[in-house]
């Protein structure tokens, strides 16, 4: 759970550096795409092995990244993170009823 000191510190970063003039929603998306390619790339050529123990600090660092990036995409936007995270879980409950989603991995299309 992210705290409101911790998303204020992220803002209090980025604007102390002058930065927020550079973090259009484009550059903040394309951003996002690539810190979330770099955590994949903790997987790559993974094989079998899909645990995080031996890969946790790379994770970490990886996973860091983009969250940072998902803040200040809501925070140039407007968006209150905990009212859009909210609306998109009733959305996929909706979606995804427990009587017929449970223990499946199937597109709400398939259930």
């Amino acid at each position: 759970m992210l705290r409101d000191e911790t998303i204020a510190r992220i803002l209090r970063f980025r604007d102390q550096r002058d930065w927020r003039q550079f973090h259009t929603p484009k550059d903040l998306a394309i951003s996002m795409s690539l810190e979330a390619a770099e955590l994949l790339e903790v997987f790559q050529w993974s094989g079998t092995d899909l645990r995080c123990a031996e890969k946790a600090d790379r994770i970490r660092e990886e996973l860091a990244d983009v969250l940072s990036y998902c803040i200040l995409m809501a925070d140039v936007c407007g968006l209150d993170l905990d009212e859009i995270m909210n609306e998109k879980i009733i959305k996929n409950e909706a979606h995804y009823p427990v009587e017929k989603a449970r223990g499946s991995a199937a597109k709400y299309t398939e259930l």
